[in-house]
């Protein structure tokens, strides 16, 4: 690392004048971070140009299917269905605090994720940015899906779809701009695709950056968007906080303008997410306290170690 980074904080002592007053020390720091902005930008492009060592995803089990957090806990996979989707210009996002999610692309839904989580999943032994062959066979199973013909054109579409989307995002200190698909390229003969992740995607899986969703239980969940959708946000929480209704409503993507329409599509949503939840031997219990909604569910394995390592 540059040896400039250890100069800042002898800069700041450098430039603090005796008896500053509060206004002086903001300018100050604001300065400071002015300048660690500057090198972590000039050091991302150093990086940048420096031959990347093979990236892979992280490691998860065949009976899960992992998707970064900062996704799930957006509007960038909606609950609303379009036979012909929107086209949308570099549209902000709604996402939770601290998080920006820039998106030019077709409107996505949560088929698209679940297309995209079978893609990752089918890929994810191999080199991020490597082509990687897979038949259109192995990717209907993994939907569970039938190979049938509308089903492939199905595929095509939504493969296609992924393809077309160019996202910006900055959470925290992790950044990602870029496709979810690099390139797919389909052999209509063989009904193969080859396909191409971008290698910067492993950015998004940083620890404690993603989750490992129960498949098994989406795959009871398919067919109620919103129960998809509640189901990934609140699987990205240890320990769920309380949110408001107006958030979910927003941070859901649903275009639903009767809010008691909405909060009463919430209760059916998680009513349903208990029932299926319950036959998989977890909770997943949710409380309404006037327009805030209180979750308790079933950690999973390694959220439960983060709960135990920041006990209080």
């Amino acid at each position: 690392m540059n040896s400039s980074f250890n100069a800042i904080p002898e800069l700041y002592v450098s430039l603090k004048p005796e008896g500053c007053g509060v206004s002086a020390k903001q300018e100050l720091l604001g300065l400071v971070e002015d300048i660690r902005a500057r090198q972590m930008l000039q050091l991302q492009k150093h990086i940048d140009q420096v031959p990347h060592e093979k990236l892979y995803l992280p490691l998860w089990a065949e009976i899960a299917r992992a998707i970064p957090n900062v996704l799930l806990r957006s509007a960038l996979f909606g609950i609303q269905y379009r036979r012909q989707p929107e086209y949308l210009e570099r549209k902000l996002i709604f996402a939770l605090s601290g998080t920006s999610v820039f998106y030019t692309g077709p409107s996505l839904d949560q088929f698209d994720l679940t297309v995209w989580e079978s893609v990752l999943h089918a890929t994810r032994a191999r080199h991020l940015g490597d082509e990687c062959s897979v038949t259109a066979y192995q990717l209907l199973k993994l939907i569970r899906l039938e190979d049938t013909g509308p089903n492939r054109k199905l595929l095509n579409r939504r493969l296609s779809r992924l393809n077309a989307t160019a996202l910006d995002i900055q959470n925290g200190a992790l950044a990602y701009e870029g496709s979810l698909i690099d390139s797919v390229t389909r052999d209509h003969a063989t009904r193969h695709y080859v396909i191409k992740l971008n290698p910067k995607l492993r950015y998004l899986f940083e620890k404690d950056q993603w989750t490992a969703l129960d498949w098994e239980l989406r795959q009871q969940l398919a067919g109620h968007p919103l129960a998809l959708w509640l189901h990934g946000f609140y699987s990205t929480h240890a320990k769920p906080y309380a949110y408001s209704v107006d958030t979910l409503h927003s941070l859901c993507g649903s275009e639903n303008r009767d809010p008691y329409g909405f909060k009463r599509d919430l209760r059916s949503a998680f009513a349903l997410i208990t029932t299926v939840a319950a036959s998989h031997s977890q909770v997943f219990q949710a409380t309404f306290e006037g327009n805030l909604v209180h979750v308790t569910r079933t950690p999973t394995p390694s959220q439960k170690k983060y709960l135990q390592r920041h006990k209080t």
